[in-house]
């Protein structure tokens, strides 16, 4: 007898479209993801709370609590990663969600593969891959190993996909980042036309390290070309 696959995370599926949920199991099962389905935004907030996954796949339509919902009491409580599924033109959706807290989304209609691929870049930023060195700017400290960036010592929160947006600027720290360079390193694809995850997430990074996120000294803002991570910091 063979013995079985280690699985390589487990997801909550939560999706309220029977049919739609079935072949959301399936691609993730055959991709050697444990999955948790959960119908209704009641089941995947219990799924969580008991079953502490590595993942949550959520749908923003759901019956009996709005997904941004769902999101915002998940993020009161822990840190699970959480990839939103939206349907595609929902621009505002997306921004609020990201605000929130979500670490990615993706627009339905979309490929298993790519799907797959969102998953294992989640994954891939919440594994820590590096030394556990901690990179030192002046009163921020960006403690690669642990994953947590300090101000004056003390923690600030930060979604798993700000931390990766935040490193990426801070291993280049001086050099001008543009927005596709940024996607590009977080996500492996280029960034979609009119796209401005980005800029939310800065947004959110410089409100947990800023004195004034309103002027901001750490992250600039370079125009026509992206962002730049200063490296003189008091």
């Amino acid at each position: 007898m063979l013995p079985q696959k280690r699985e390589i995370a487990s997801v909550v599926v939560c999706e309220d479209d029977t049919t739609t949920l079935e072949l959301l199991c399936e691609t993730l099962v055959a991709d050697r993801f444990g999955v948790l389905p959960a119908p209704s935004a009641s089941d995947a907030l219990r799924l969580c709370r008991y079953k502490q996954p590595d993942l949550m796949l959520l749908d923003l339509t759901l019956p009996d609590i709005d997904g941004l919902e769902v999101c915002r009491r998940l993020r009161a409580r822990a840190d699970t990663p959480v990839l939103m599924l939206t349907a595609r033109g929902d621009a505002m959706d997306r921004v609020v969600g990201l605000e929130i807290g979500a670490d990615d989304y993706l627009p339905k209609p979309f490929e298993p593969r790519e799907l797959l691929a969102r998953l294992r870049a989640i994954l891939r930023r919440r594994g820590g891959a590096g030394g556990g060195d901690v990179l030192r700017f002046g009163r921020v400290e960006i403690d690669r190993g642990a994953r947590v960036v300090r101000l004056d010592g003390a923690e600030r929160p930060l979604t798993g996909y700000q931390f990766a947006l935040l490193l990426a600027l801070a291993e280049n720290a001086g050099r001008v980042m543009s927005r596709e360079a940024l996607m590009a390193r977080l996500k492996g694809e280029p960034l979609e036309a009119f796209d401005r995850s980005i800029d939310v997430h800065v947004s959110r990074i410089r409100q947990a390290l800023e004195d004034d996120p309103r002027h901001p000294r750490r992250i600039l803002t370079v125009r026509g070309a992206g962002y730049v991570f200063a490296r003189a910091q008091d």
